[in-house]
């Protein structure tokens, strides 16, 4: 069987090794006190990533008049965090999968604790904007992390109903960190913002210890360190991994154009307070985890991600012809909860989906899976703040509904999934390992080695049963 793996696949595969045996790799805790000691960490770690941004959005027509700028200007601070947090995404997934989650915990949460204090201090709009860029950056190890871990431990099921709870919290931190920076900006100003991300890192700092490393030494990248980076060349050429990675991507797109355009809707158009708005967008949180959780009632789950993308189209029609004609603060508060409840059942659609198709290059999957998605919320931001923010709003949020239900029948017709095994990964031009790289006992090949060859072992793969929340891709 070894000299059948070593056969030329459609990619070229990396010379990299990794000397892994199944059994040093211990069953995941599905229950006790520190199964959900990871639950509760990996919710602070996604929420985290969201916060940086989201928490200050009640504050950005109060620091357009503070520094004396335009609305586009200042929603470059949300495209500067959210360049931060893609591009850190991508340099710290290669340095996990080769040293390890937990240093990258650490060195993300200290160059984070750096960017939020010096931010505090900005005297002007462009030295506050370089400090974002800083804070994303930092924050991205742990945003990353949050999809990364679950994926290192679970498969399947398991892996389906972290990545819910980690994809509602995706969803519901955008909306409801709002309501903790109105509370916190009407107190104490909008720096007083700053002062709490920085205490939310050194909180994530002081629980870190008790945290167990899940990427053991035996399963981490070995050869020269470069290698490492090729993986995002492999991953790429995945089609199933690039469409359900857009899929998200566009969803968060379009979440983080609602999030960028509603302070100034709901504050400057309609007149409402920083606290006012801060409730308005956590009642809308409510929305987008109970999207997150409905989601897994659908069998298979990609079934989720077609009927909530008509669901998108839709509404974000609806709410644009009335963004022009209809000036309705309950109006717009209508079709948002509509639209914000699909985006959840998106998020744990395509997170799912992704993380099973990218789970064995965990670190460099969930890296580019996050700055995929960076990338569309980082054109999204400062495309609404442009001329009319109503109008500009409603066209942006149909277009990237389009590209929703485009990925979303895309996700459709990719047909069943196989759990992930380096055999079925070099049948799709990923690289193959001269032993299976798996997270648990049952990613094992389910032929030993010298009883097949990689076709047969490849052929007997056993397809995610229909009755699992992962039946999906």
């Amino acid at each position: 069987m070894q000299e059948d793996n070593k056969q030329t696949s459609p990619v070229s595969p990396a010379p990299m090794t990794v000397d892994f045996d199944p059994d040093q790799i211990p069953d995941s805790p599905t229950s006790g006190g520190y199964y959900w000691f990871i639950i509760i960490y990996l919710v602070l770690l996604s929420a985290f990533g969201s916060f940086v941004n989201d928490m200050y959005i009640p504050t950005l027509p109060v620091m357009c008049k503070a520094f004396n700028c335009s609305v586009s200007t200042c929603q470059l601070g949300l495209t500067f965090g959210m360049i931060g947090l893609g591009l850190g995404q991508m340099l710290f997934g290669p340095f996990s999968d080769r040293w390890g989650r937990k240093p990258i915990l650490y060195v993300a949460m200290v160059v984070f604790a750096i960017g939020a204090f010096c931010s505090v201090w900005s005297k002007s709009i462009w030295e506050f904007i370089w400090w974002r860029l800083v804070q994303g950056f930092g924050a991205s190890g742990g945003y990353f992390l949050a999809r990364t871990i679950p994926a290192d431990m679970y498969r399947g099921q398991a892996l389906a109903k972290v990545m819910a709870l980690v994809g509602a919290i995706n969803g519901f931190a955008p909306a409801s960190a709002p309501v903790l920076g109105g509370f916190v900006s009407h107190a104490i100003g909008w720096r007083g913002i700053f002062w709490i991300l920085f205490g939310f890192s050194i909180l994530l700092l002081l629980l870190a210890p008790a945290l167990k490393e899940s990427l053991p030494k035996p399963r981490r990248v070995q050869g020269h360190f470069g290698i490492a980076f090729k993986n995002y060349i492999y991953l790429v050429k995945n089609k199933r991994f690039m469409v359900h990675s857009l899929l998200k991507g566009a969803a968060l797109g379009l979440i983080f154009a609602y999030v960028s355009a509603a302070p100034f809707i709901i504050q400057s158009h309609y007149h409402y307070s920083q606290l006012q708005f801060g409730l308005f967008m956590g009642f809308n949180a409510i929305f987008i985890a109970l999207g997150a959780t409905f989601a897994l009632t659908f069998k298979p789950l990609k079934k989720a991600a077609v009927y909530s993308g008509w669901g998108i189209l839709f509404l974000t029609v609806g709410q644009g012809i009335c963004l022009f004609l209809v000036h309705s603060v309950w109006v717009y508060e209508a079709w948002n909860i509509c639209i914000i409840f699909c985006i959840g059942m998106i998020f744990t659609v395509s997170n799912t989906l992704a993380m099973n198709e990218g789970r064995l290059y965990a670190g460099d999957a969930s890296a580019l899976l996050g700055f995929i998605g960076y990338v569309f919320g980082g054109i999204a931001s400062p495309v609404v703040g442009l001329n009319n923010v109503l109008h500009s709003t409603a066209i942006t949020q149909v277009v990237y509904a389009l590209v929703i239900l485009l990925f979303a029948h895309m996700t459709k017709v990719i047909p069943a999934e196989l759990v992930p095994t380096f055999q079925s990964a070099g049948r799709a031009g990923l690289p193959q390992y001269p032993k299976p790289l798996a997270s648990t006992k049952a990613d094992s090949p389910t032929a030993t080695e010298g009883s097949a060859t990689t076709e047969d072992a490849a052929a007997t793969t056993t397809p995610l049963s229909s009755n699992s929340s992962t039946s999906n891709a």
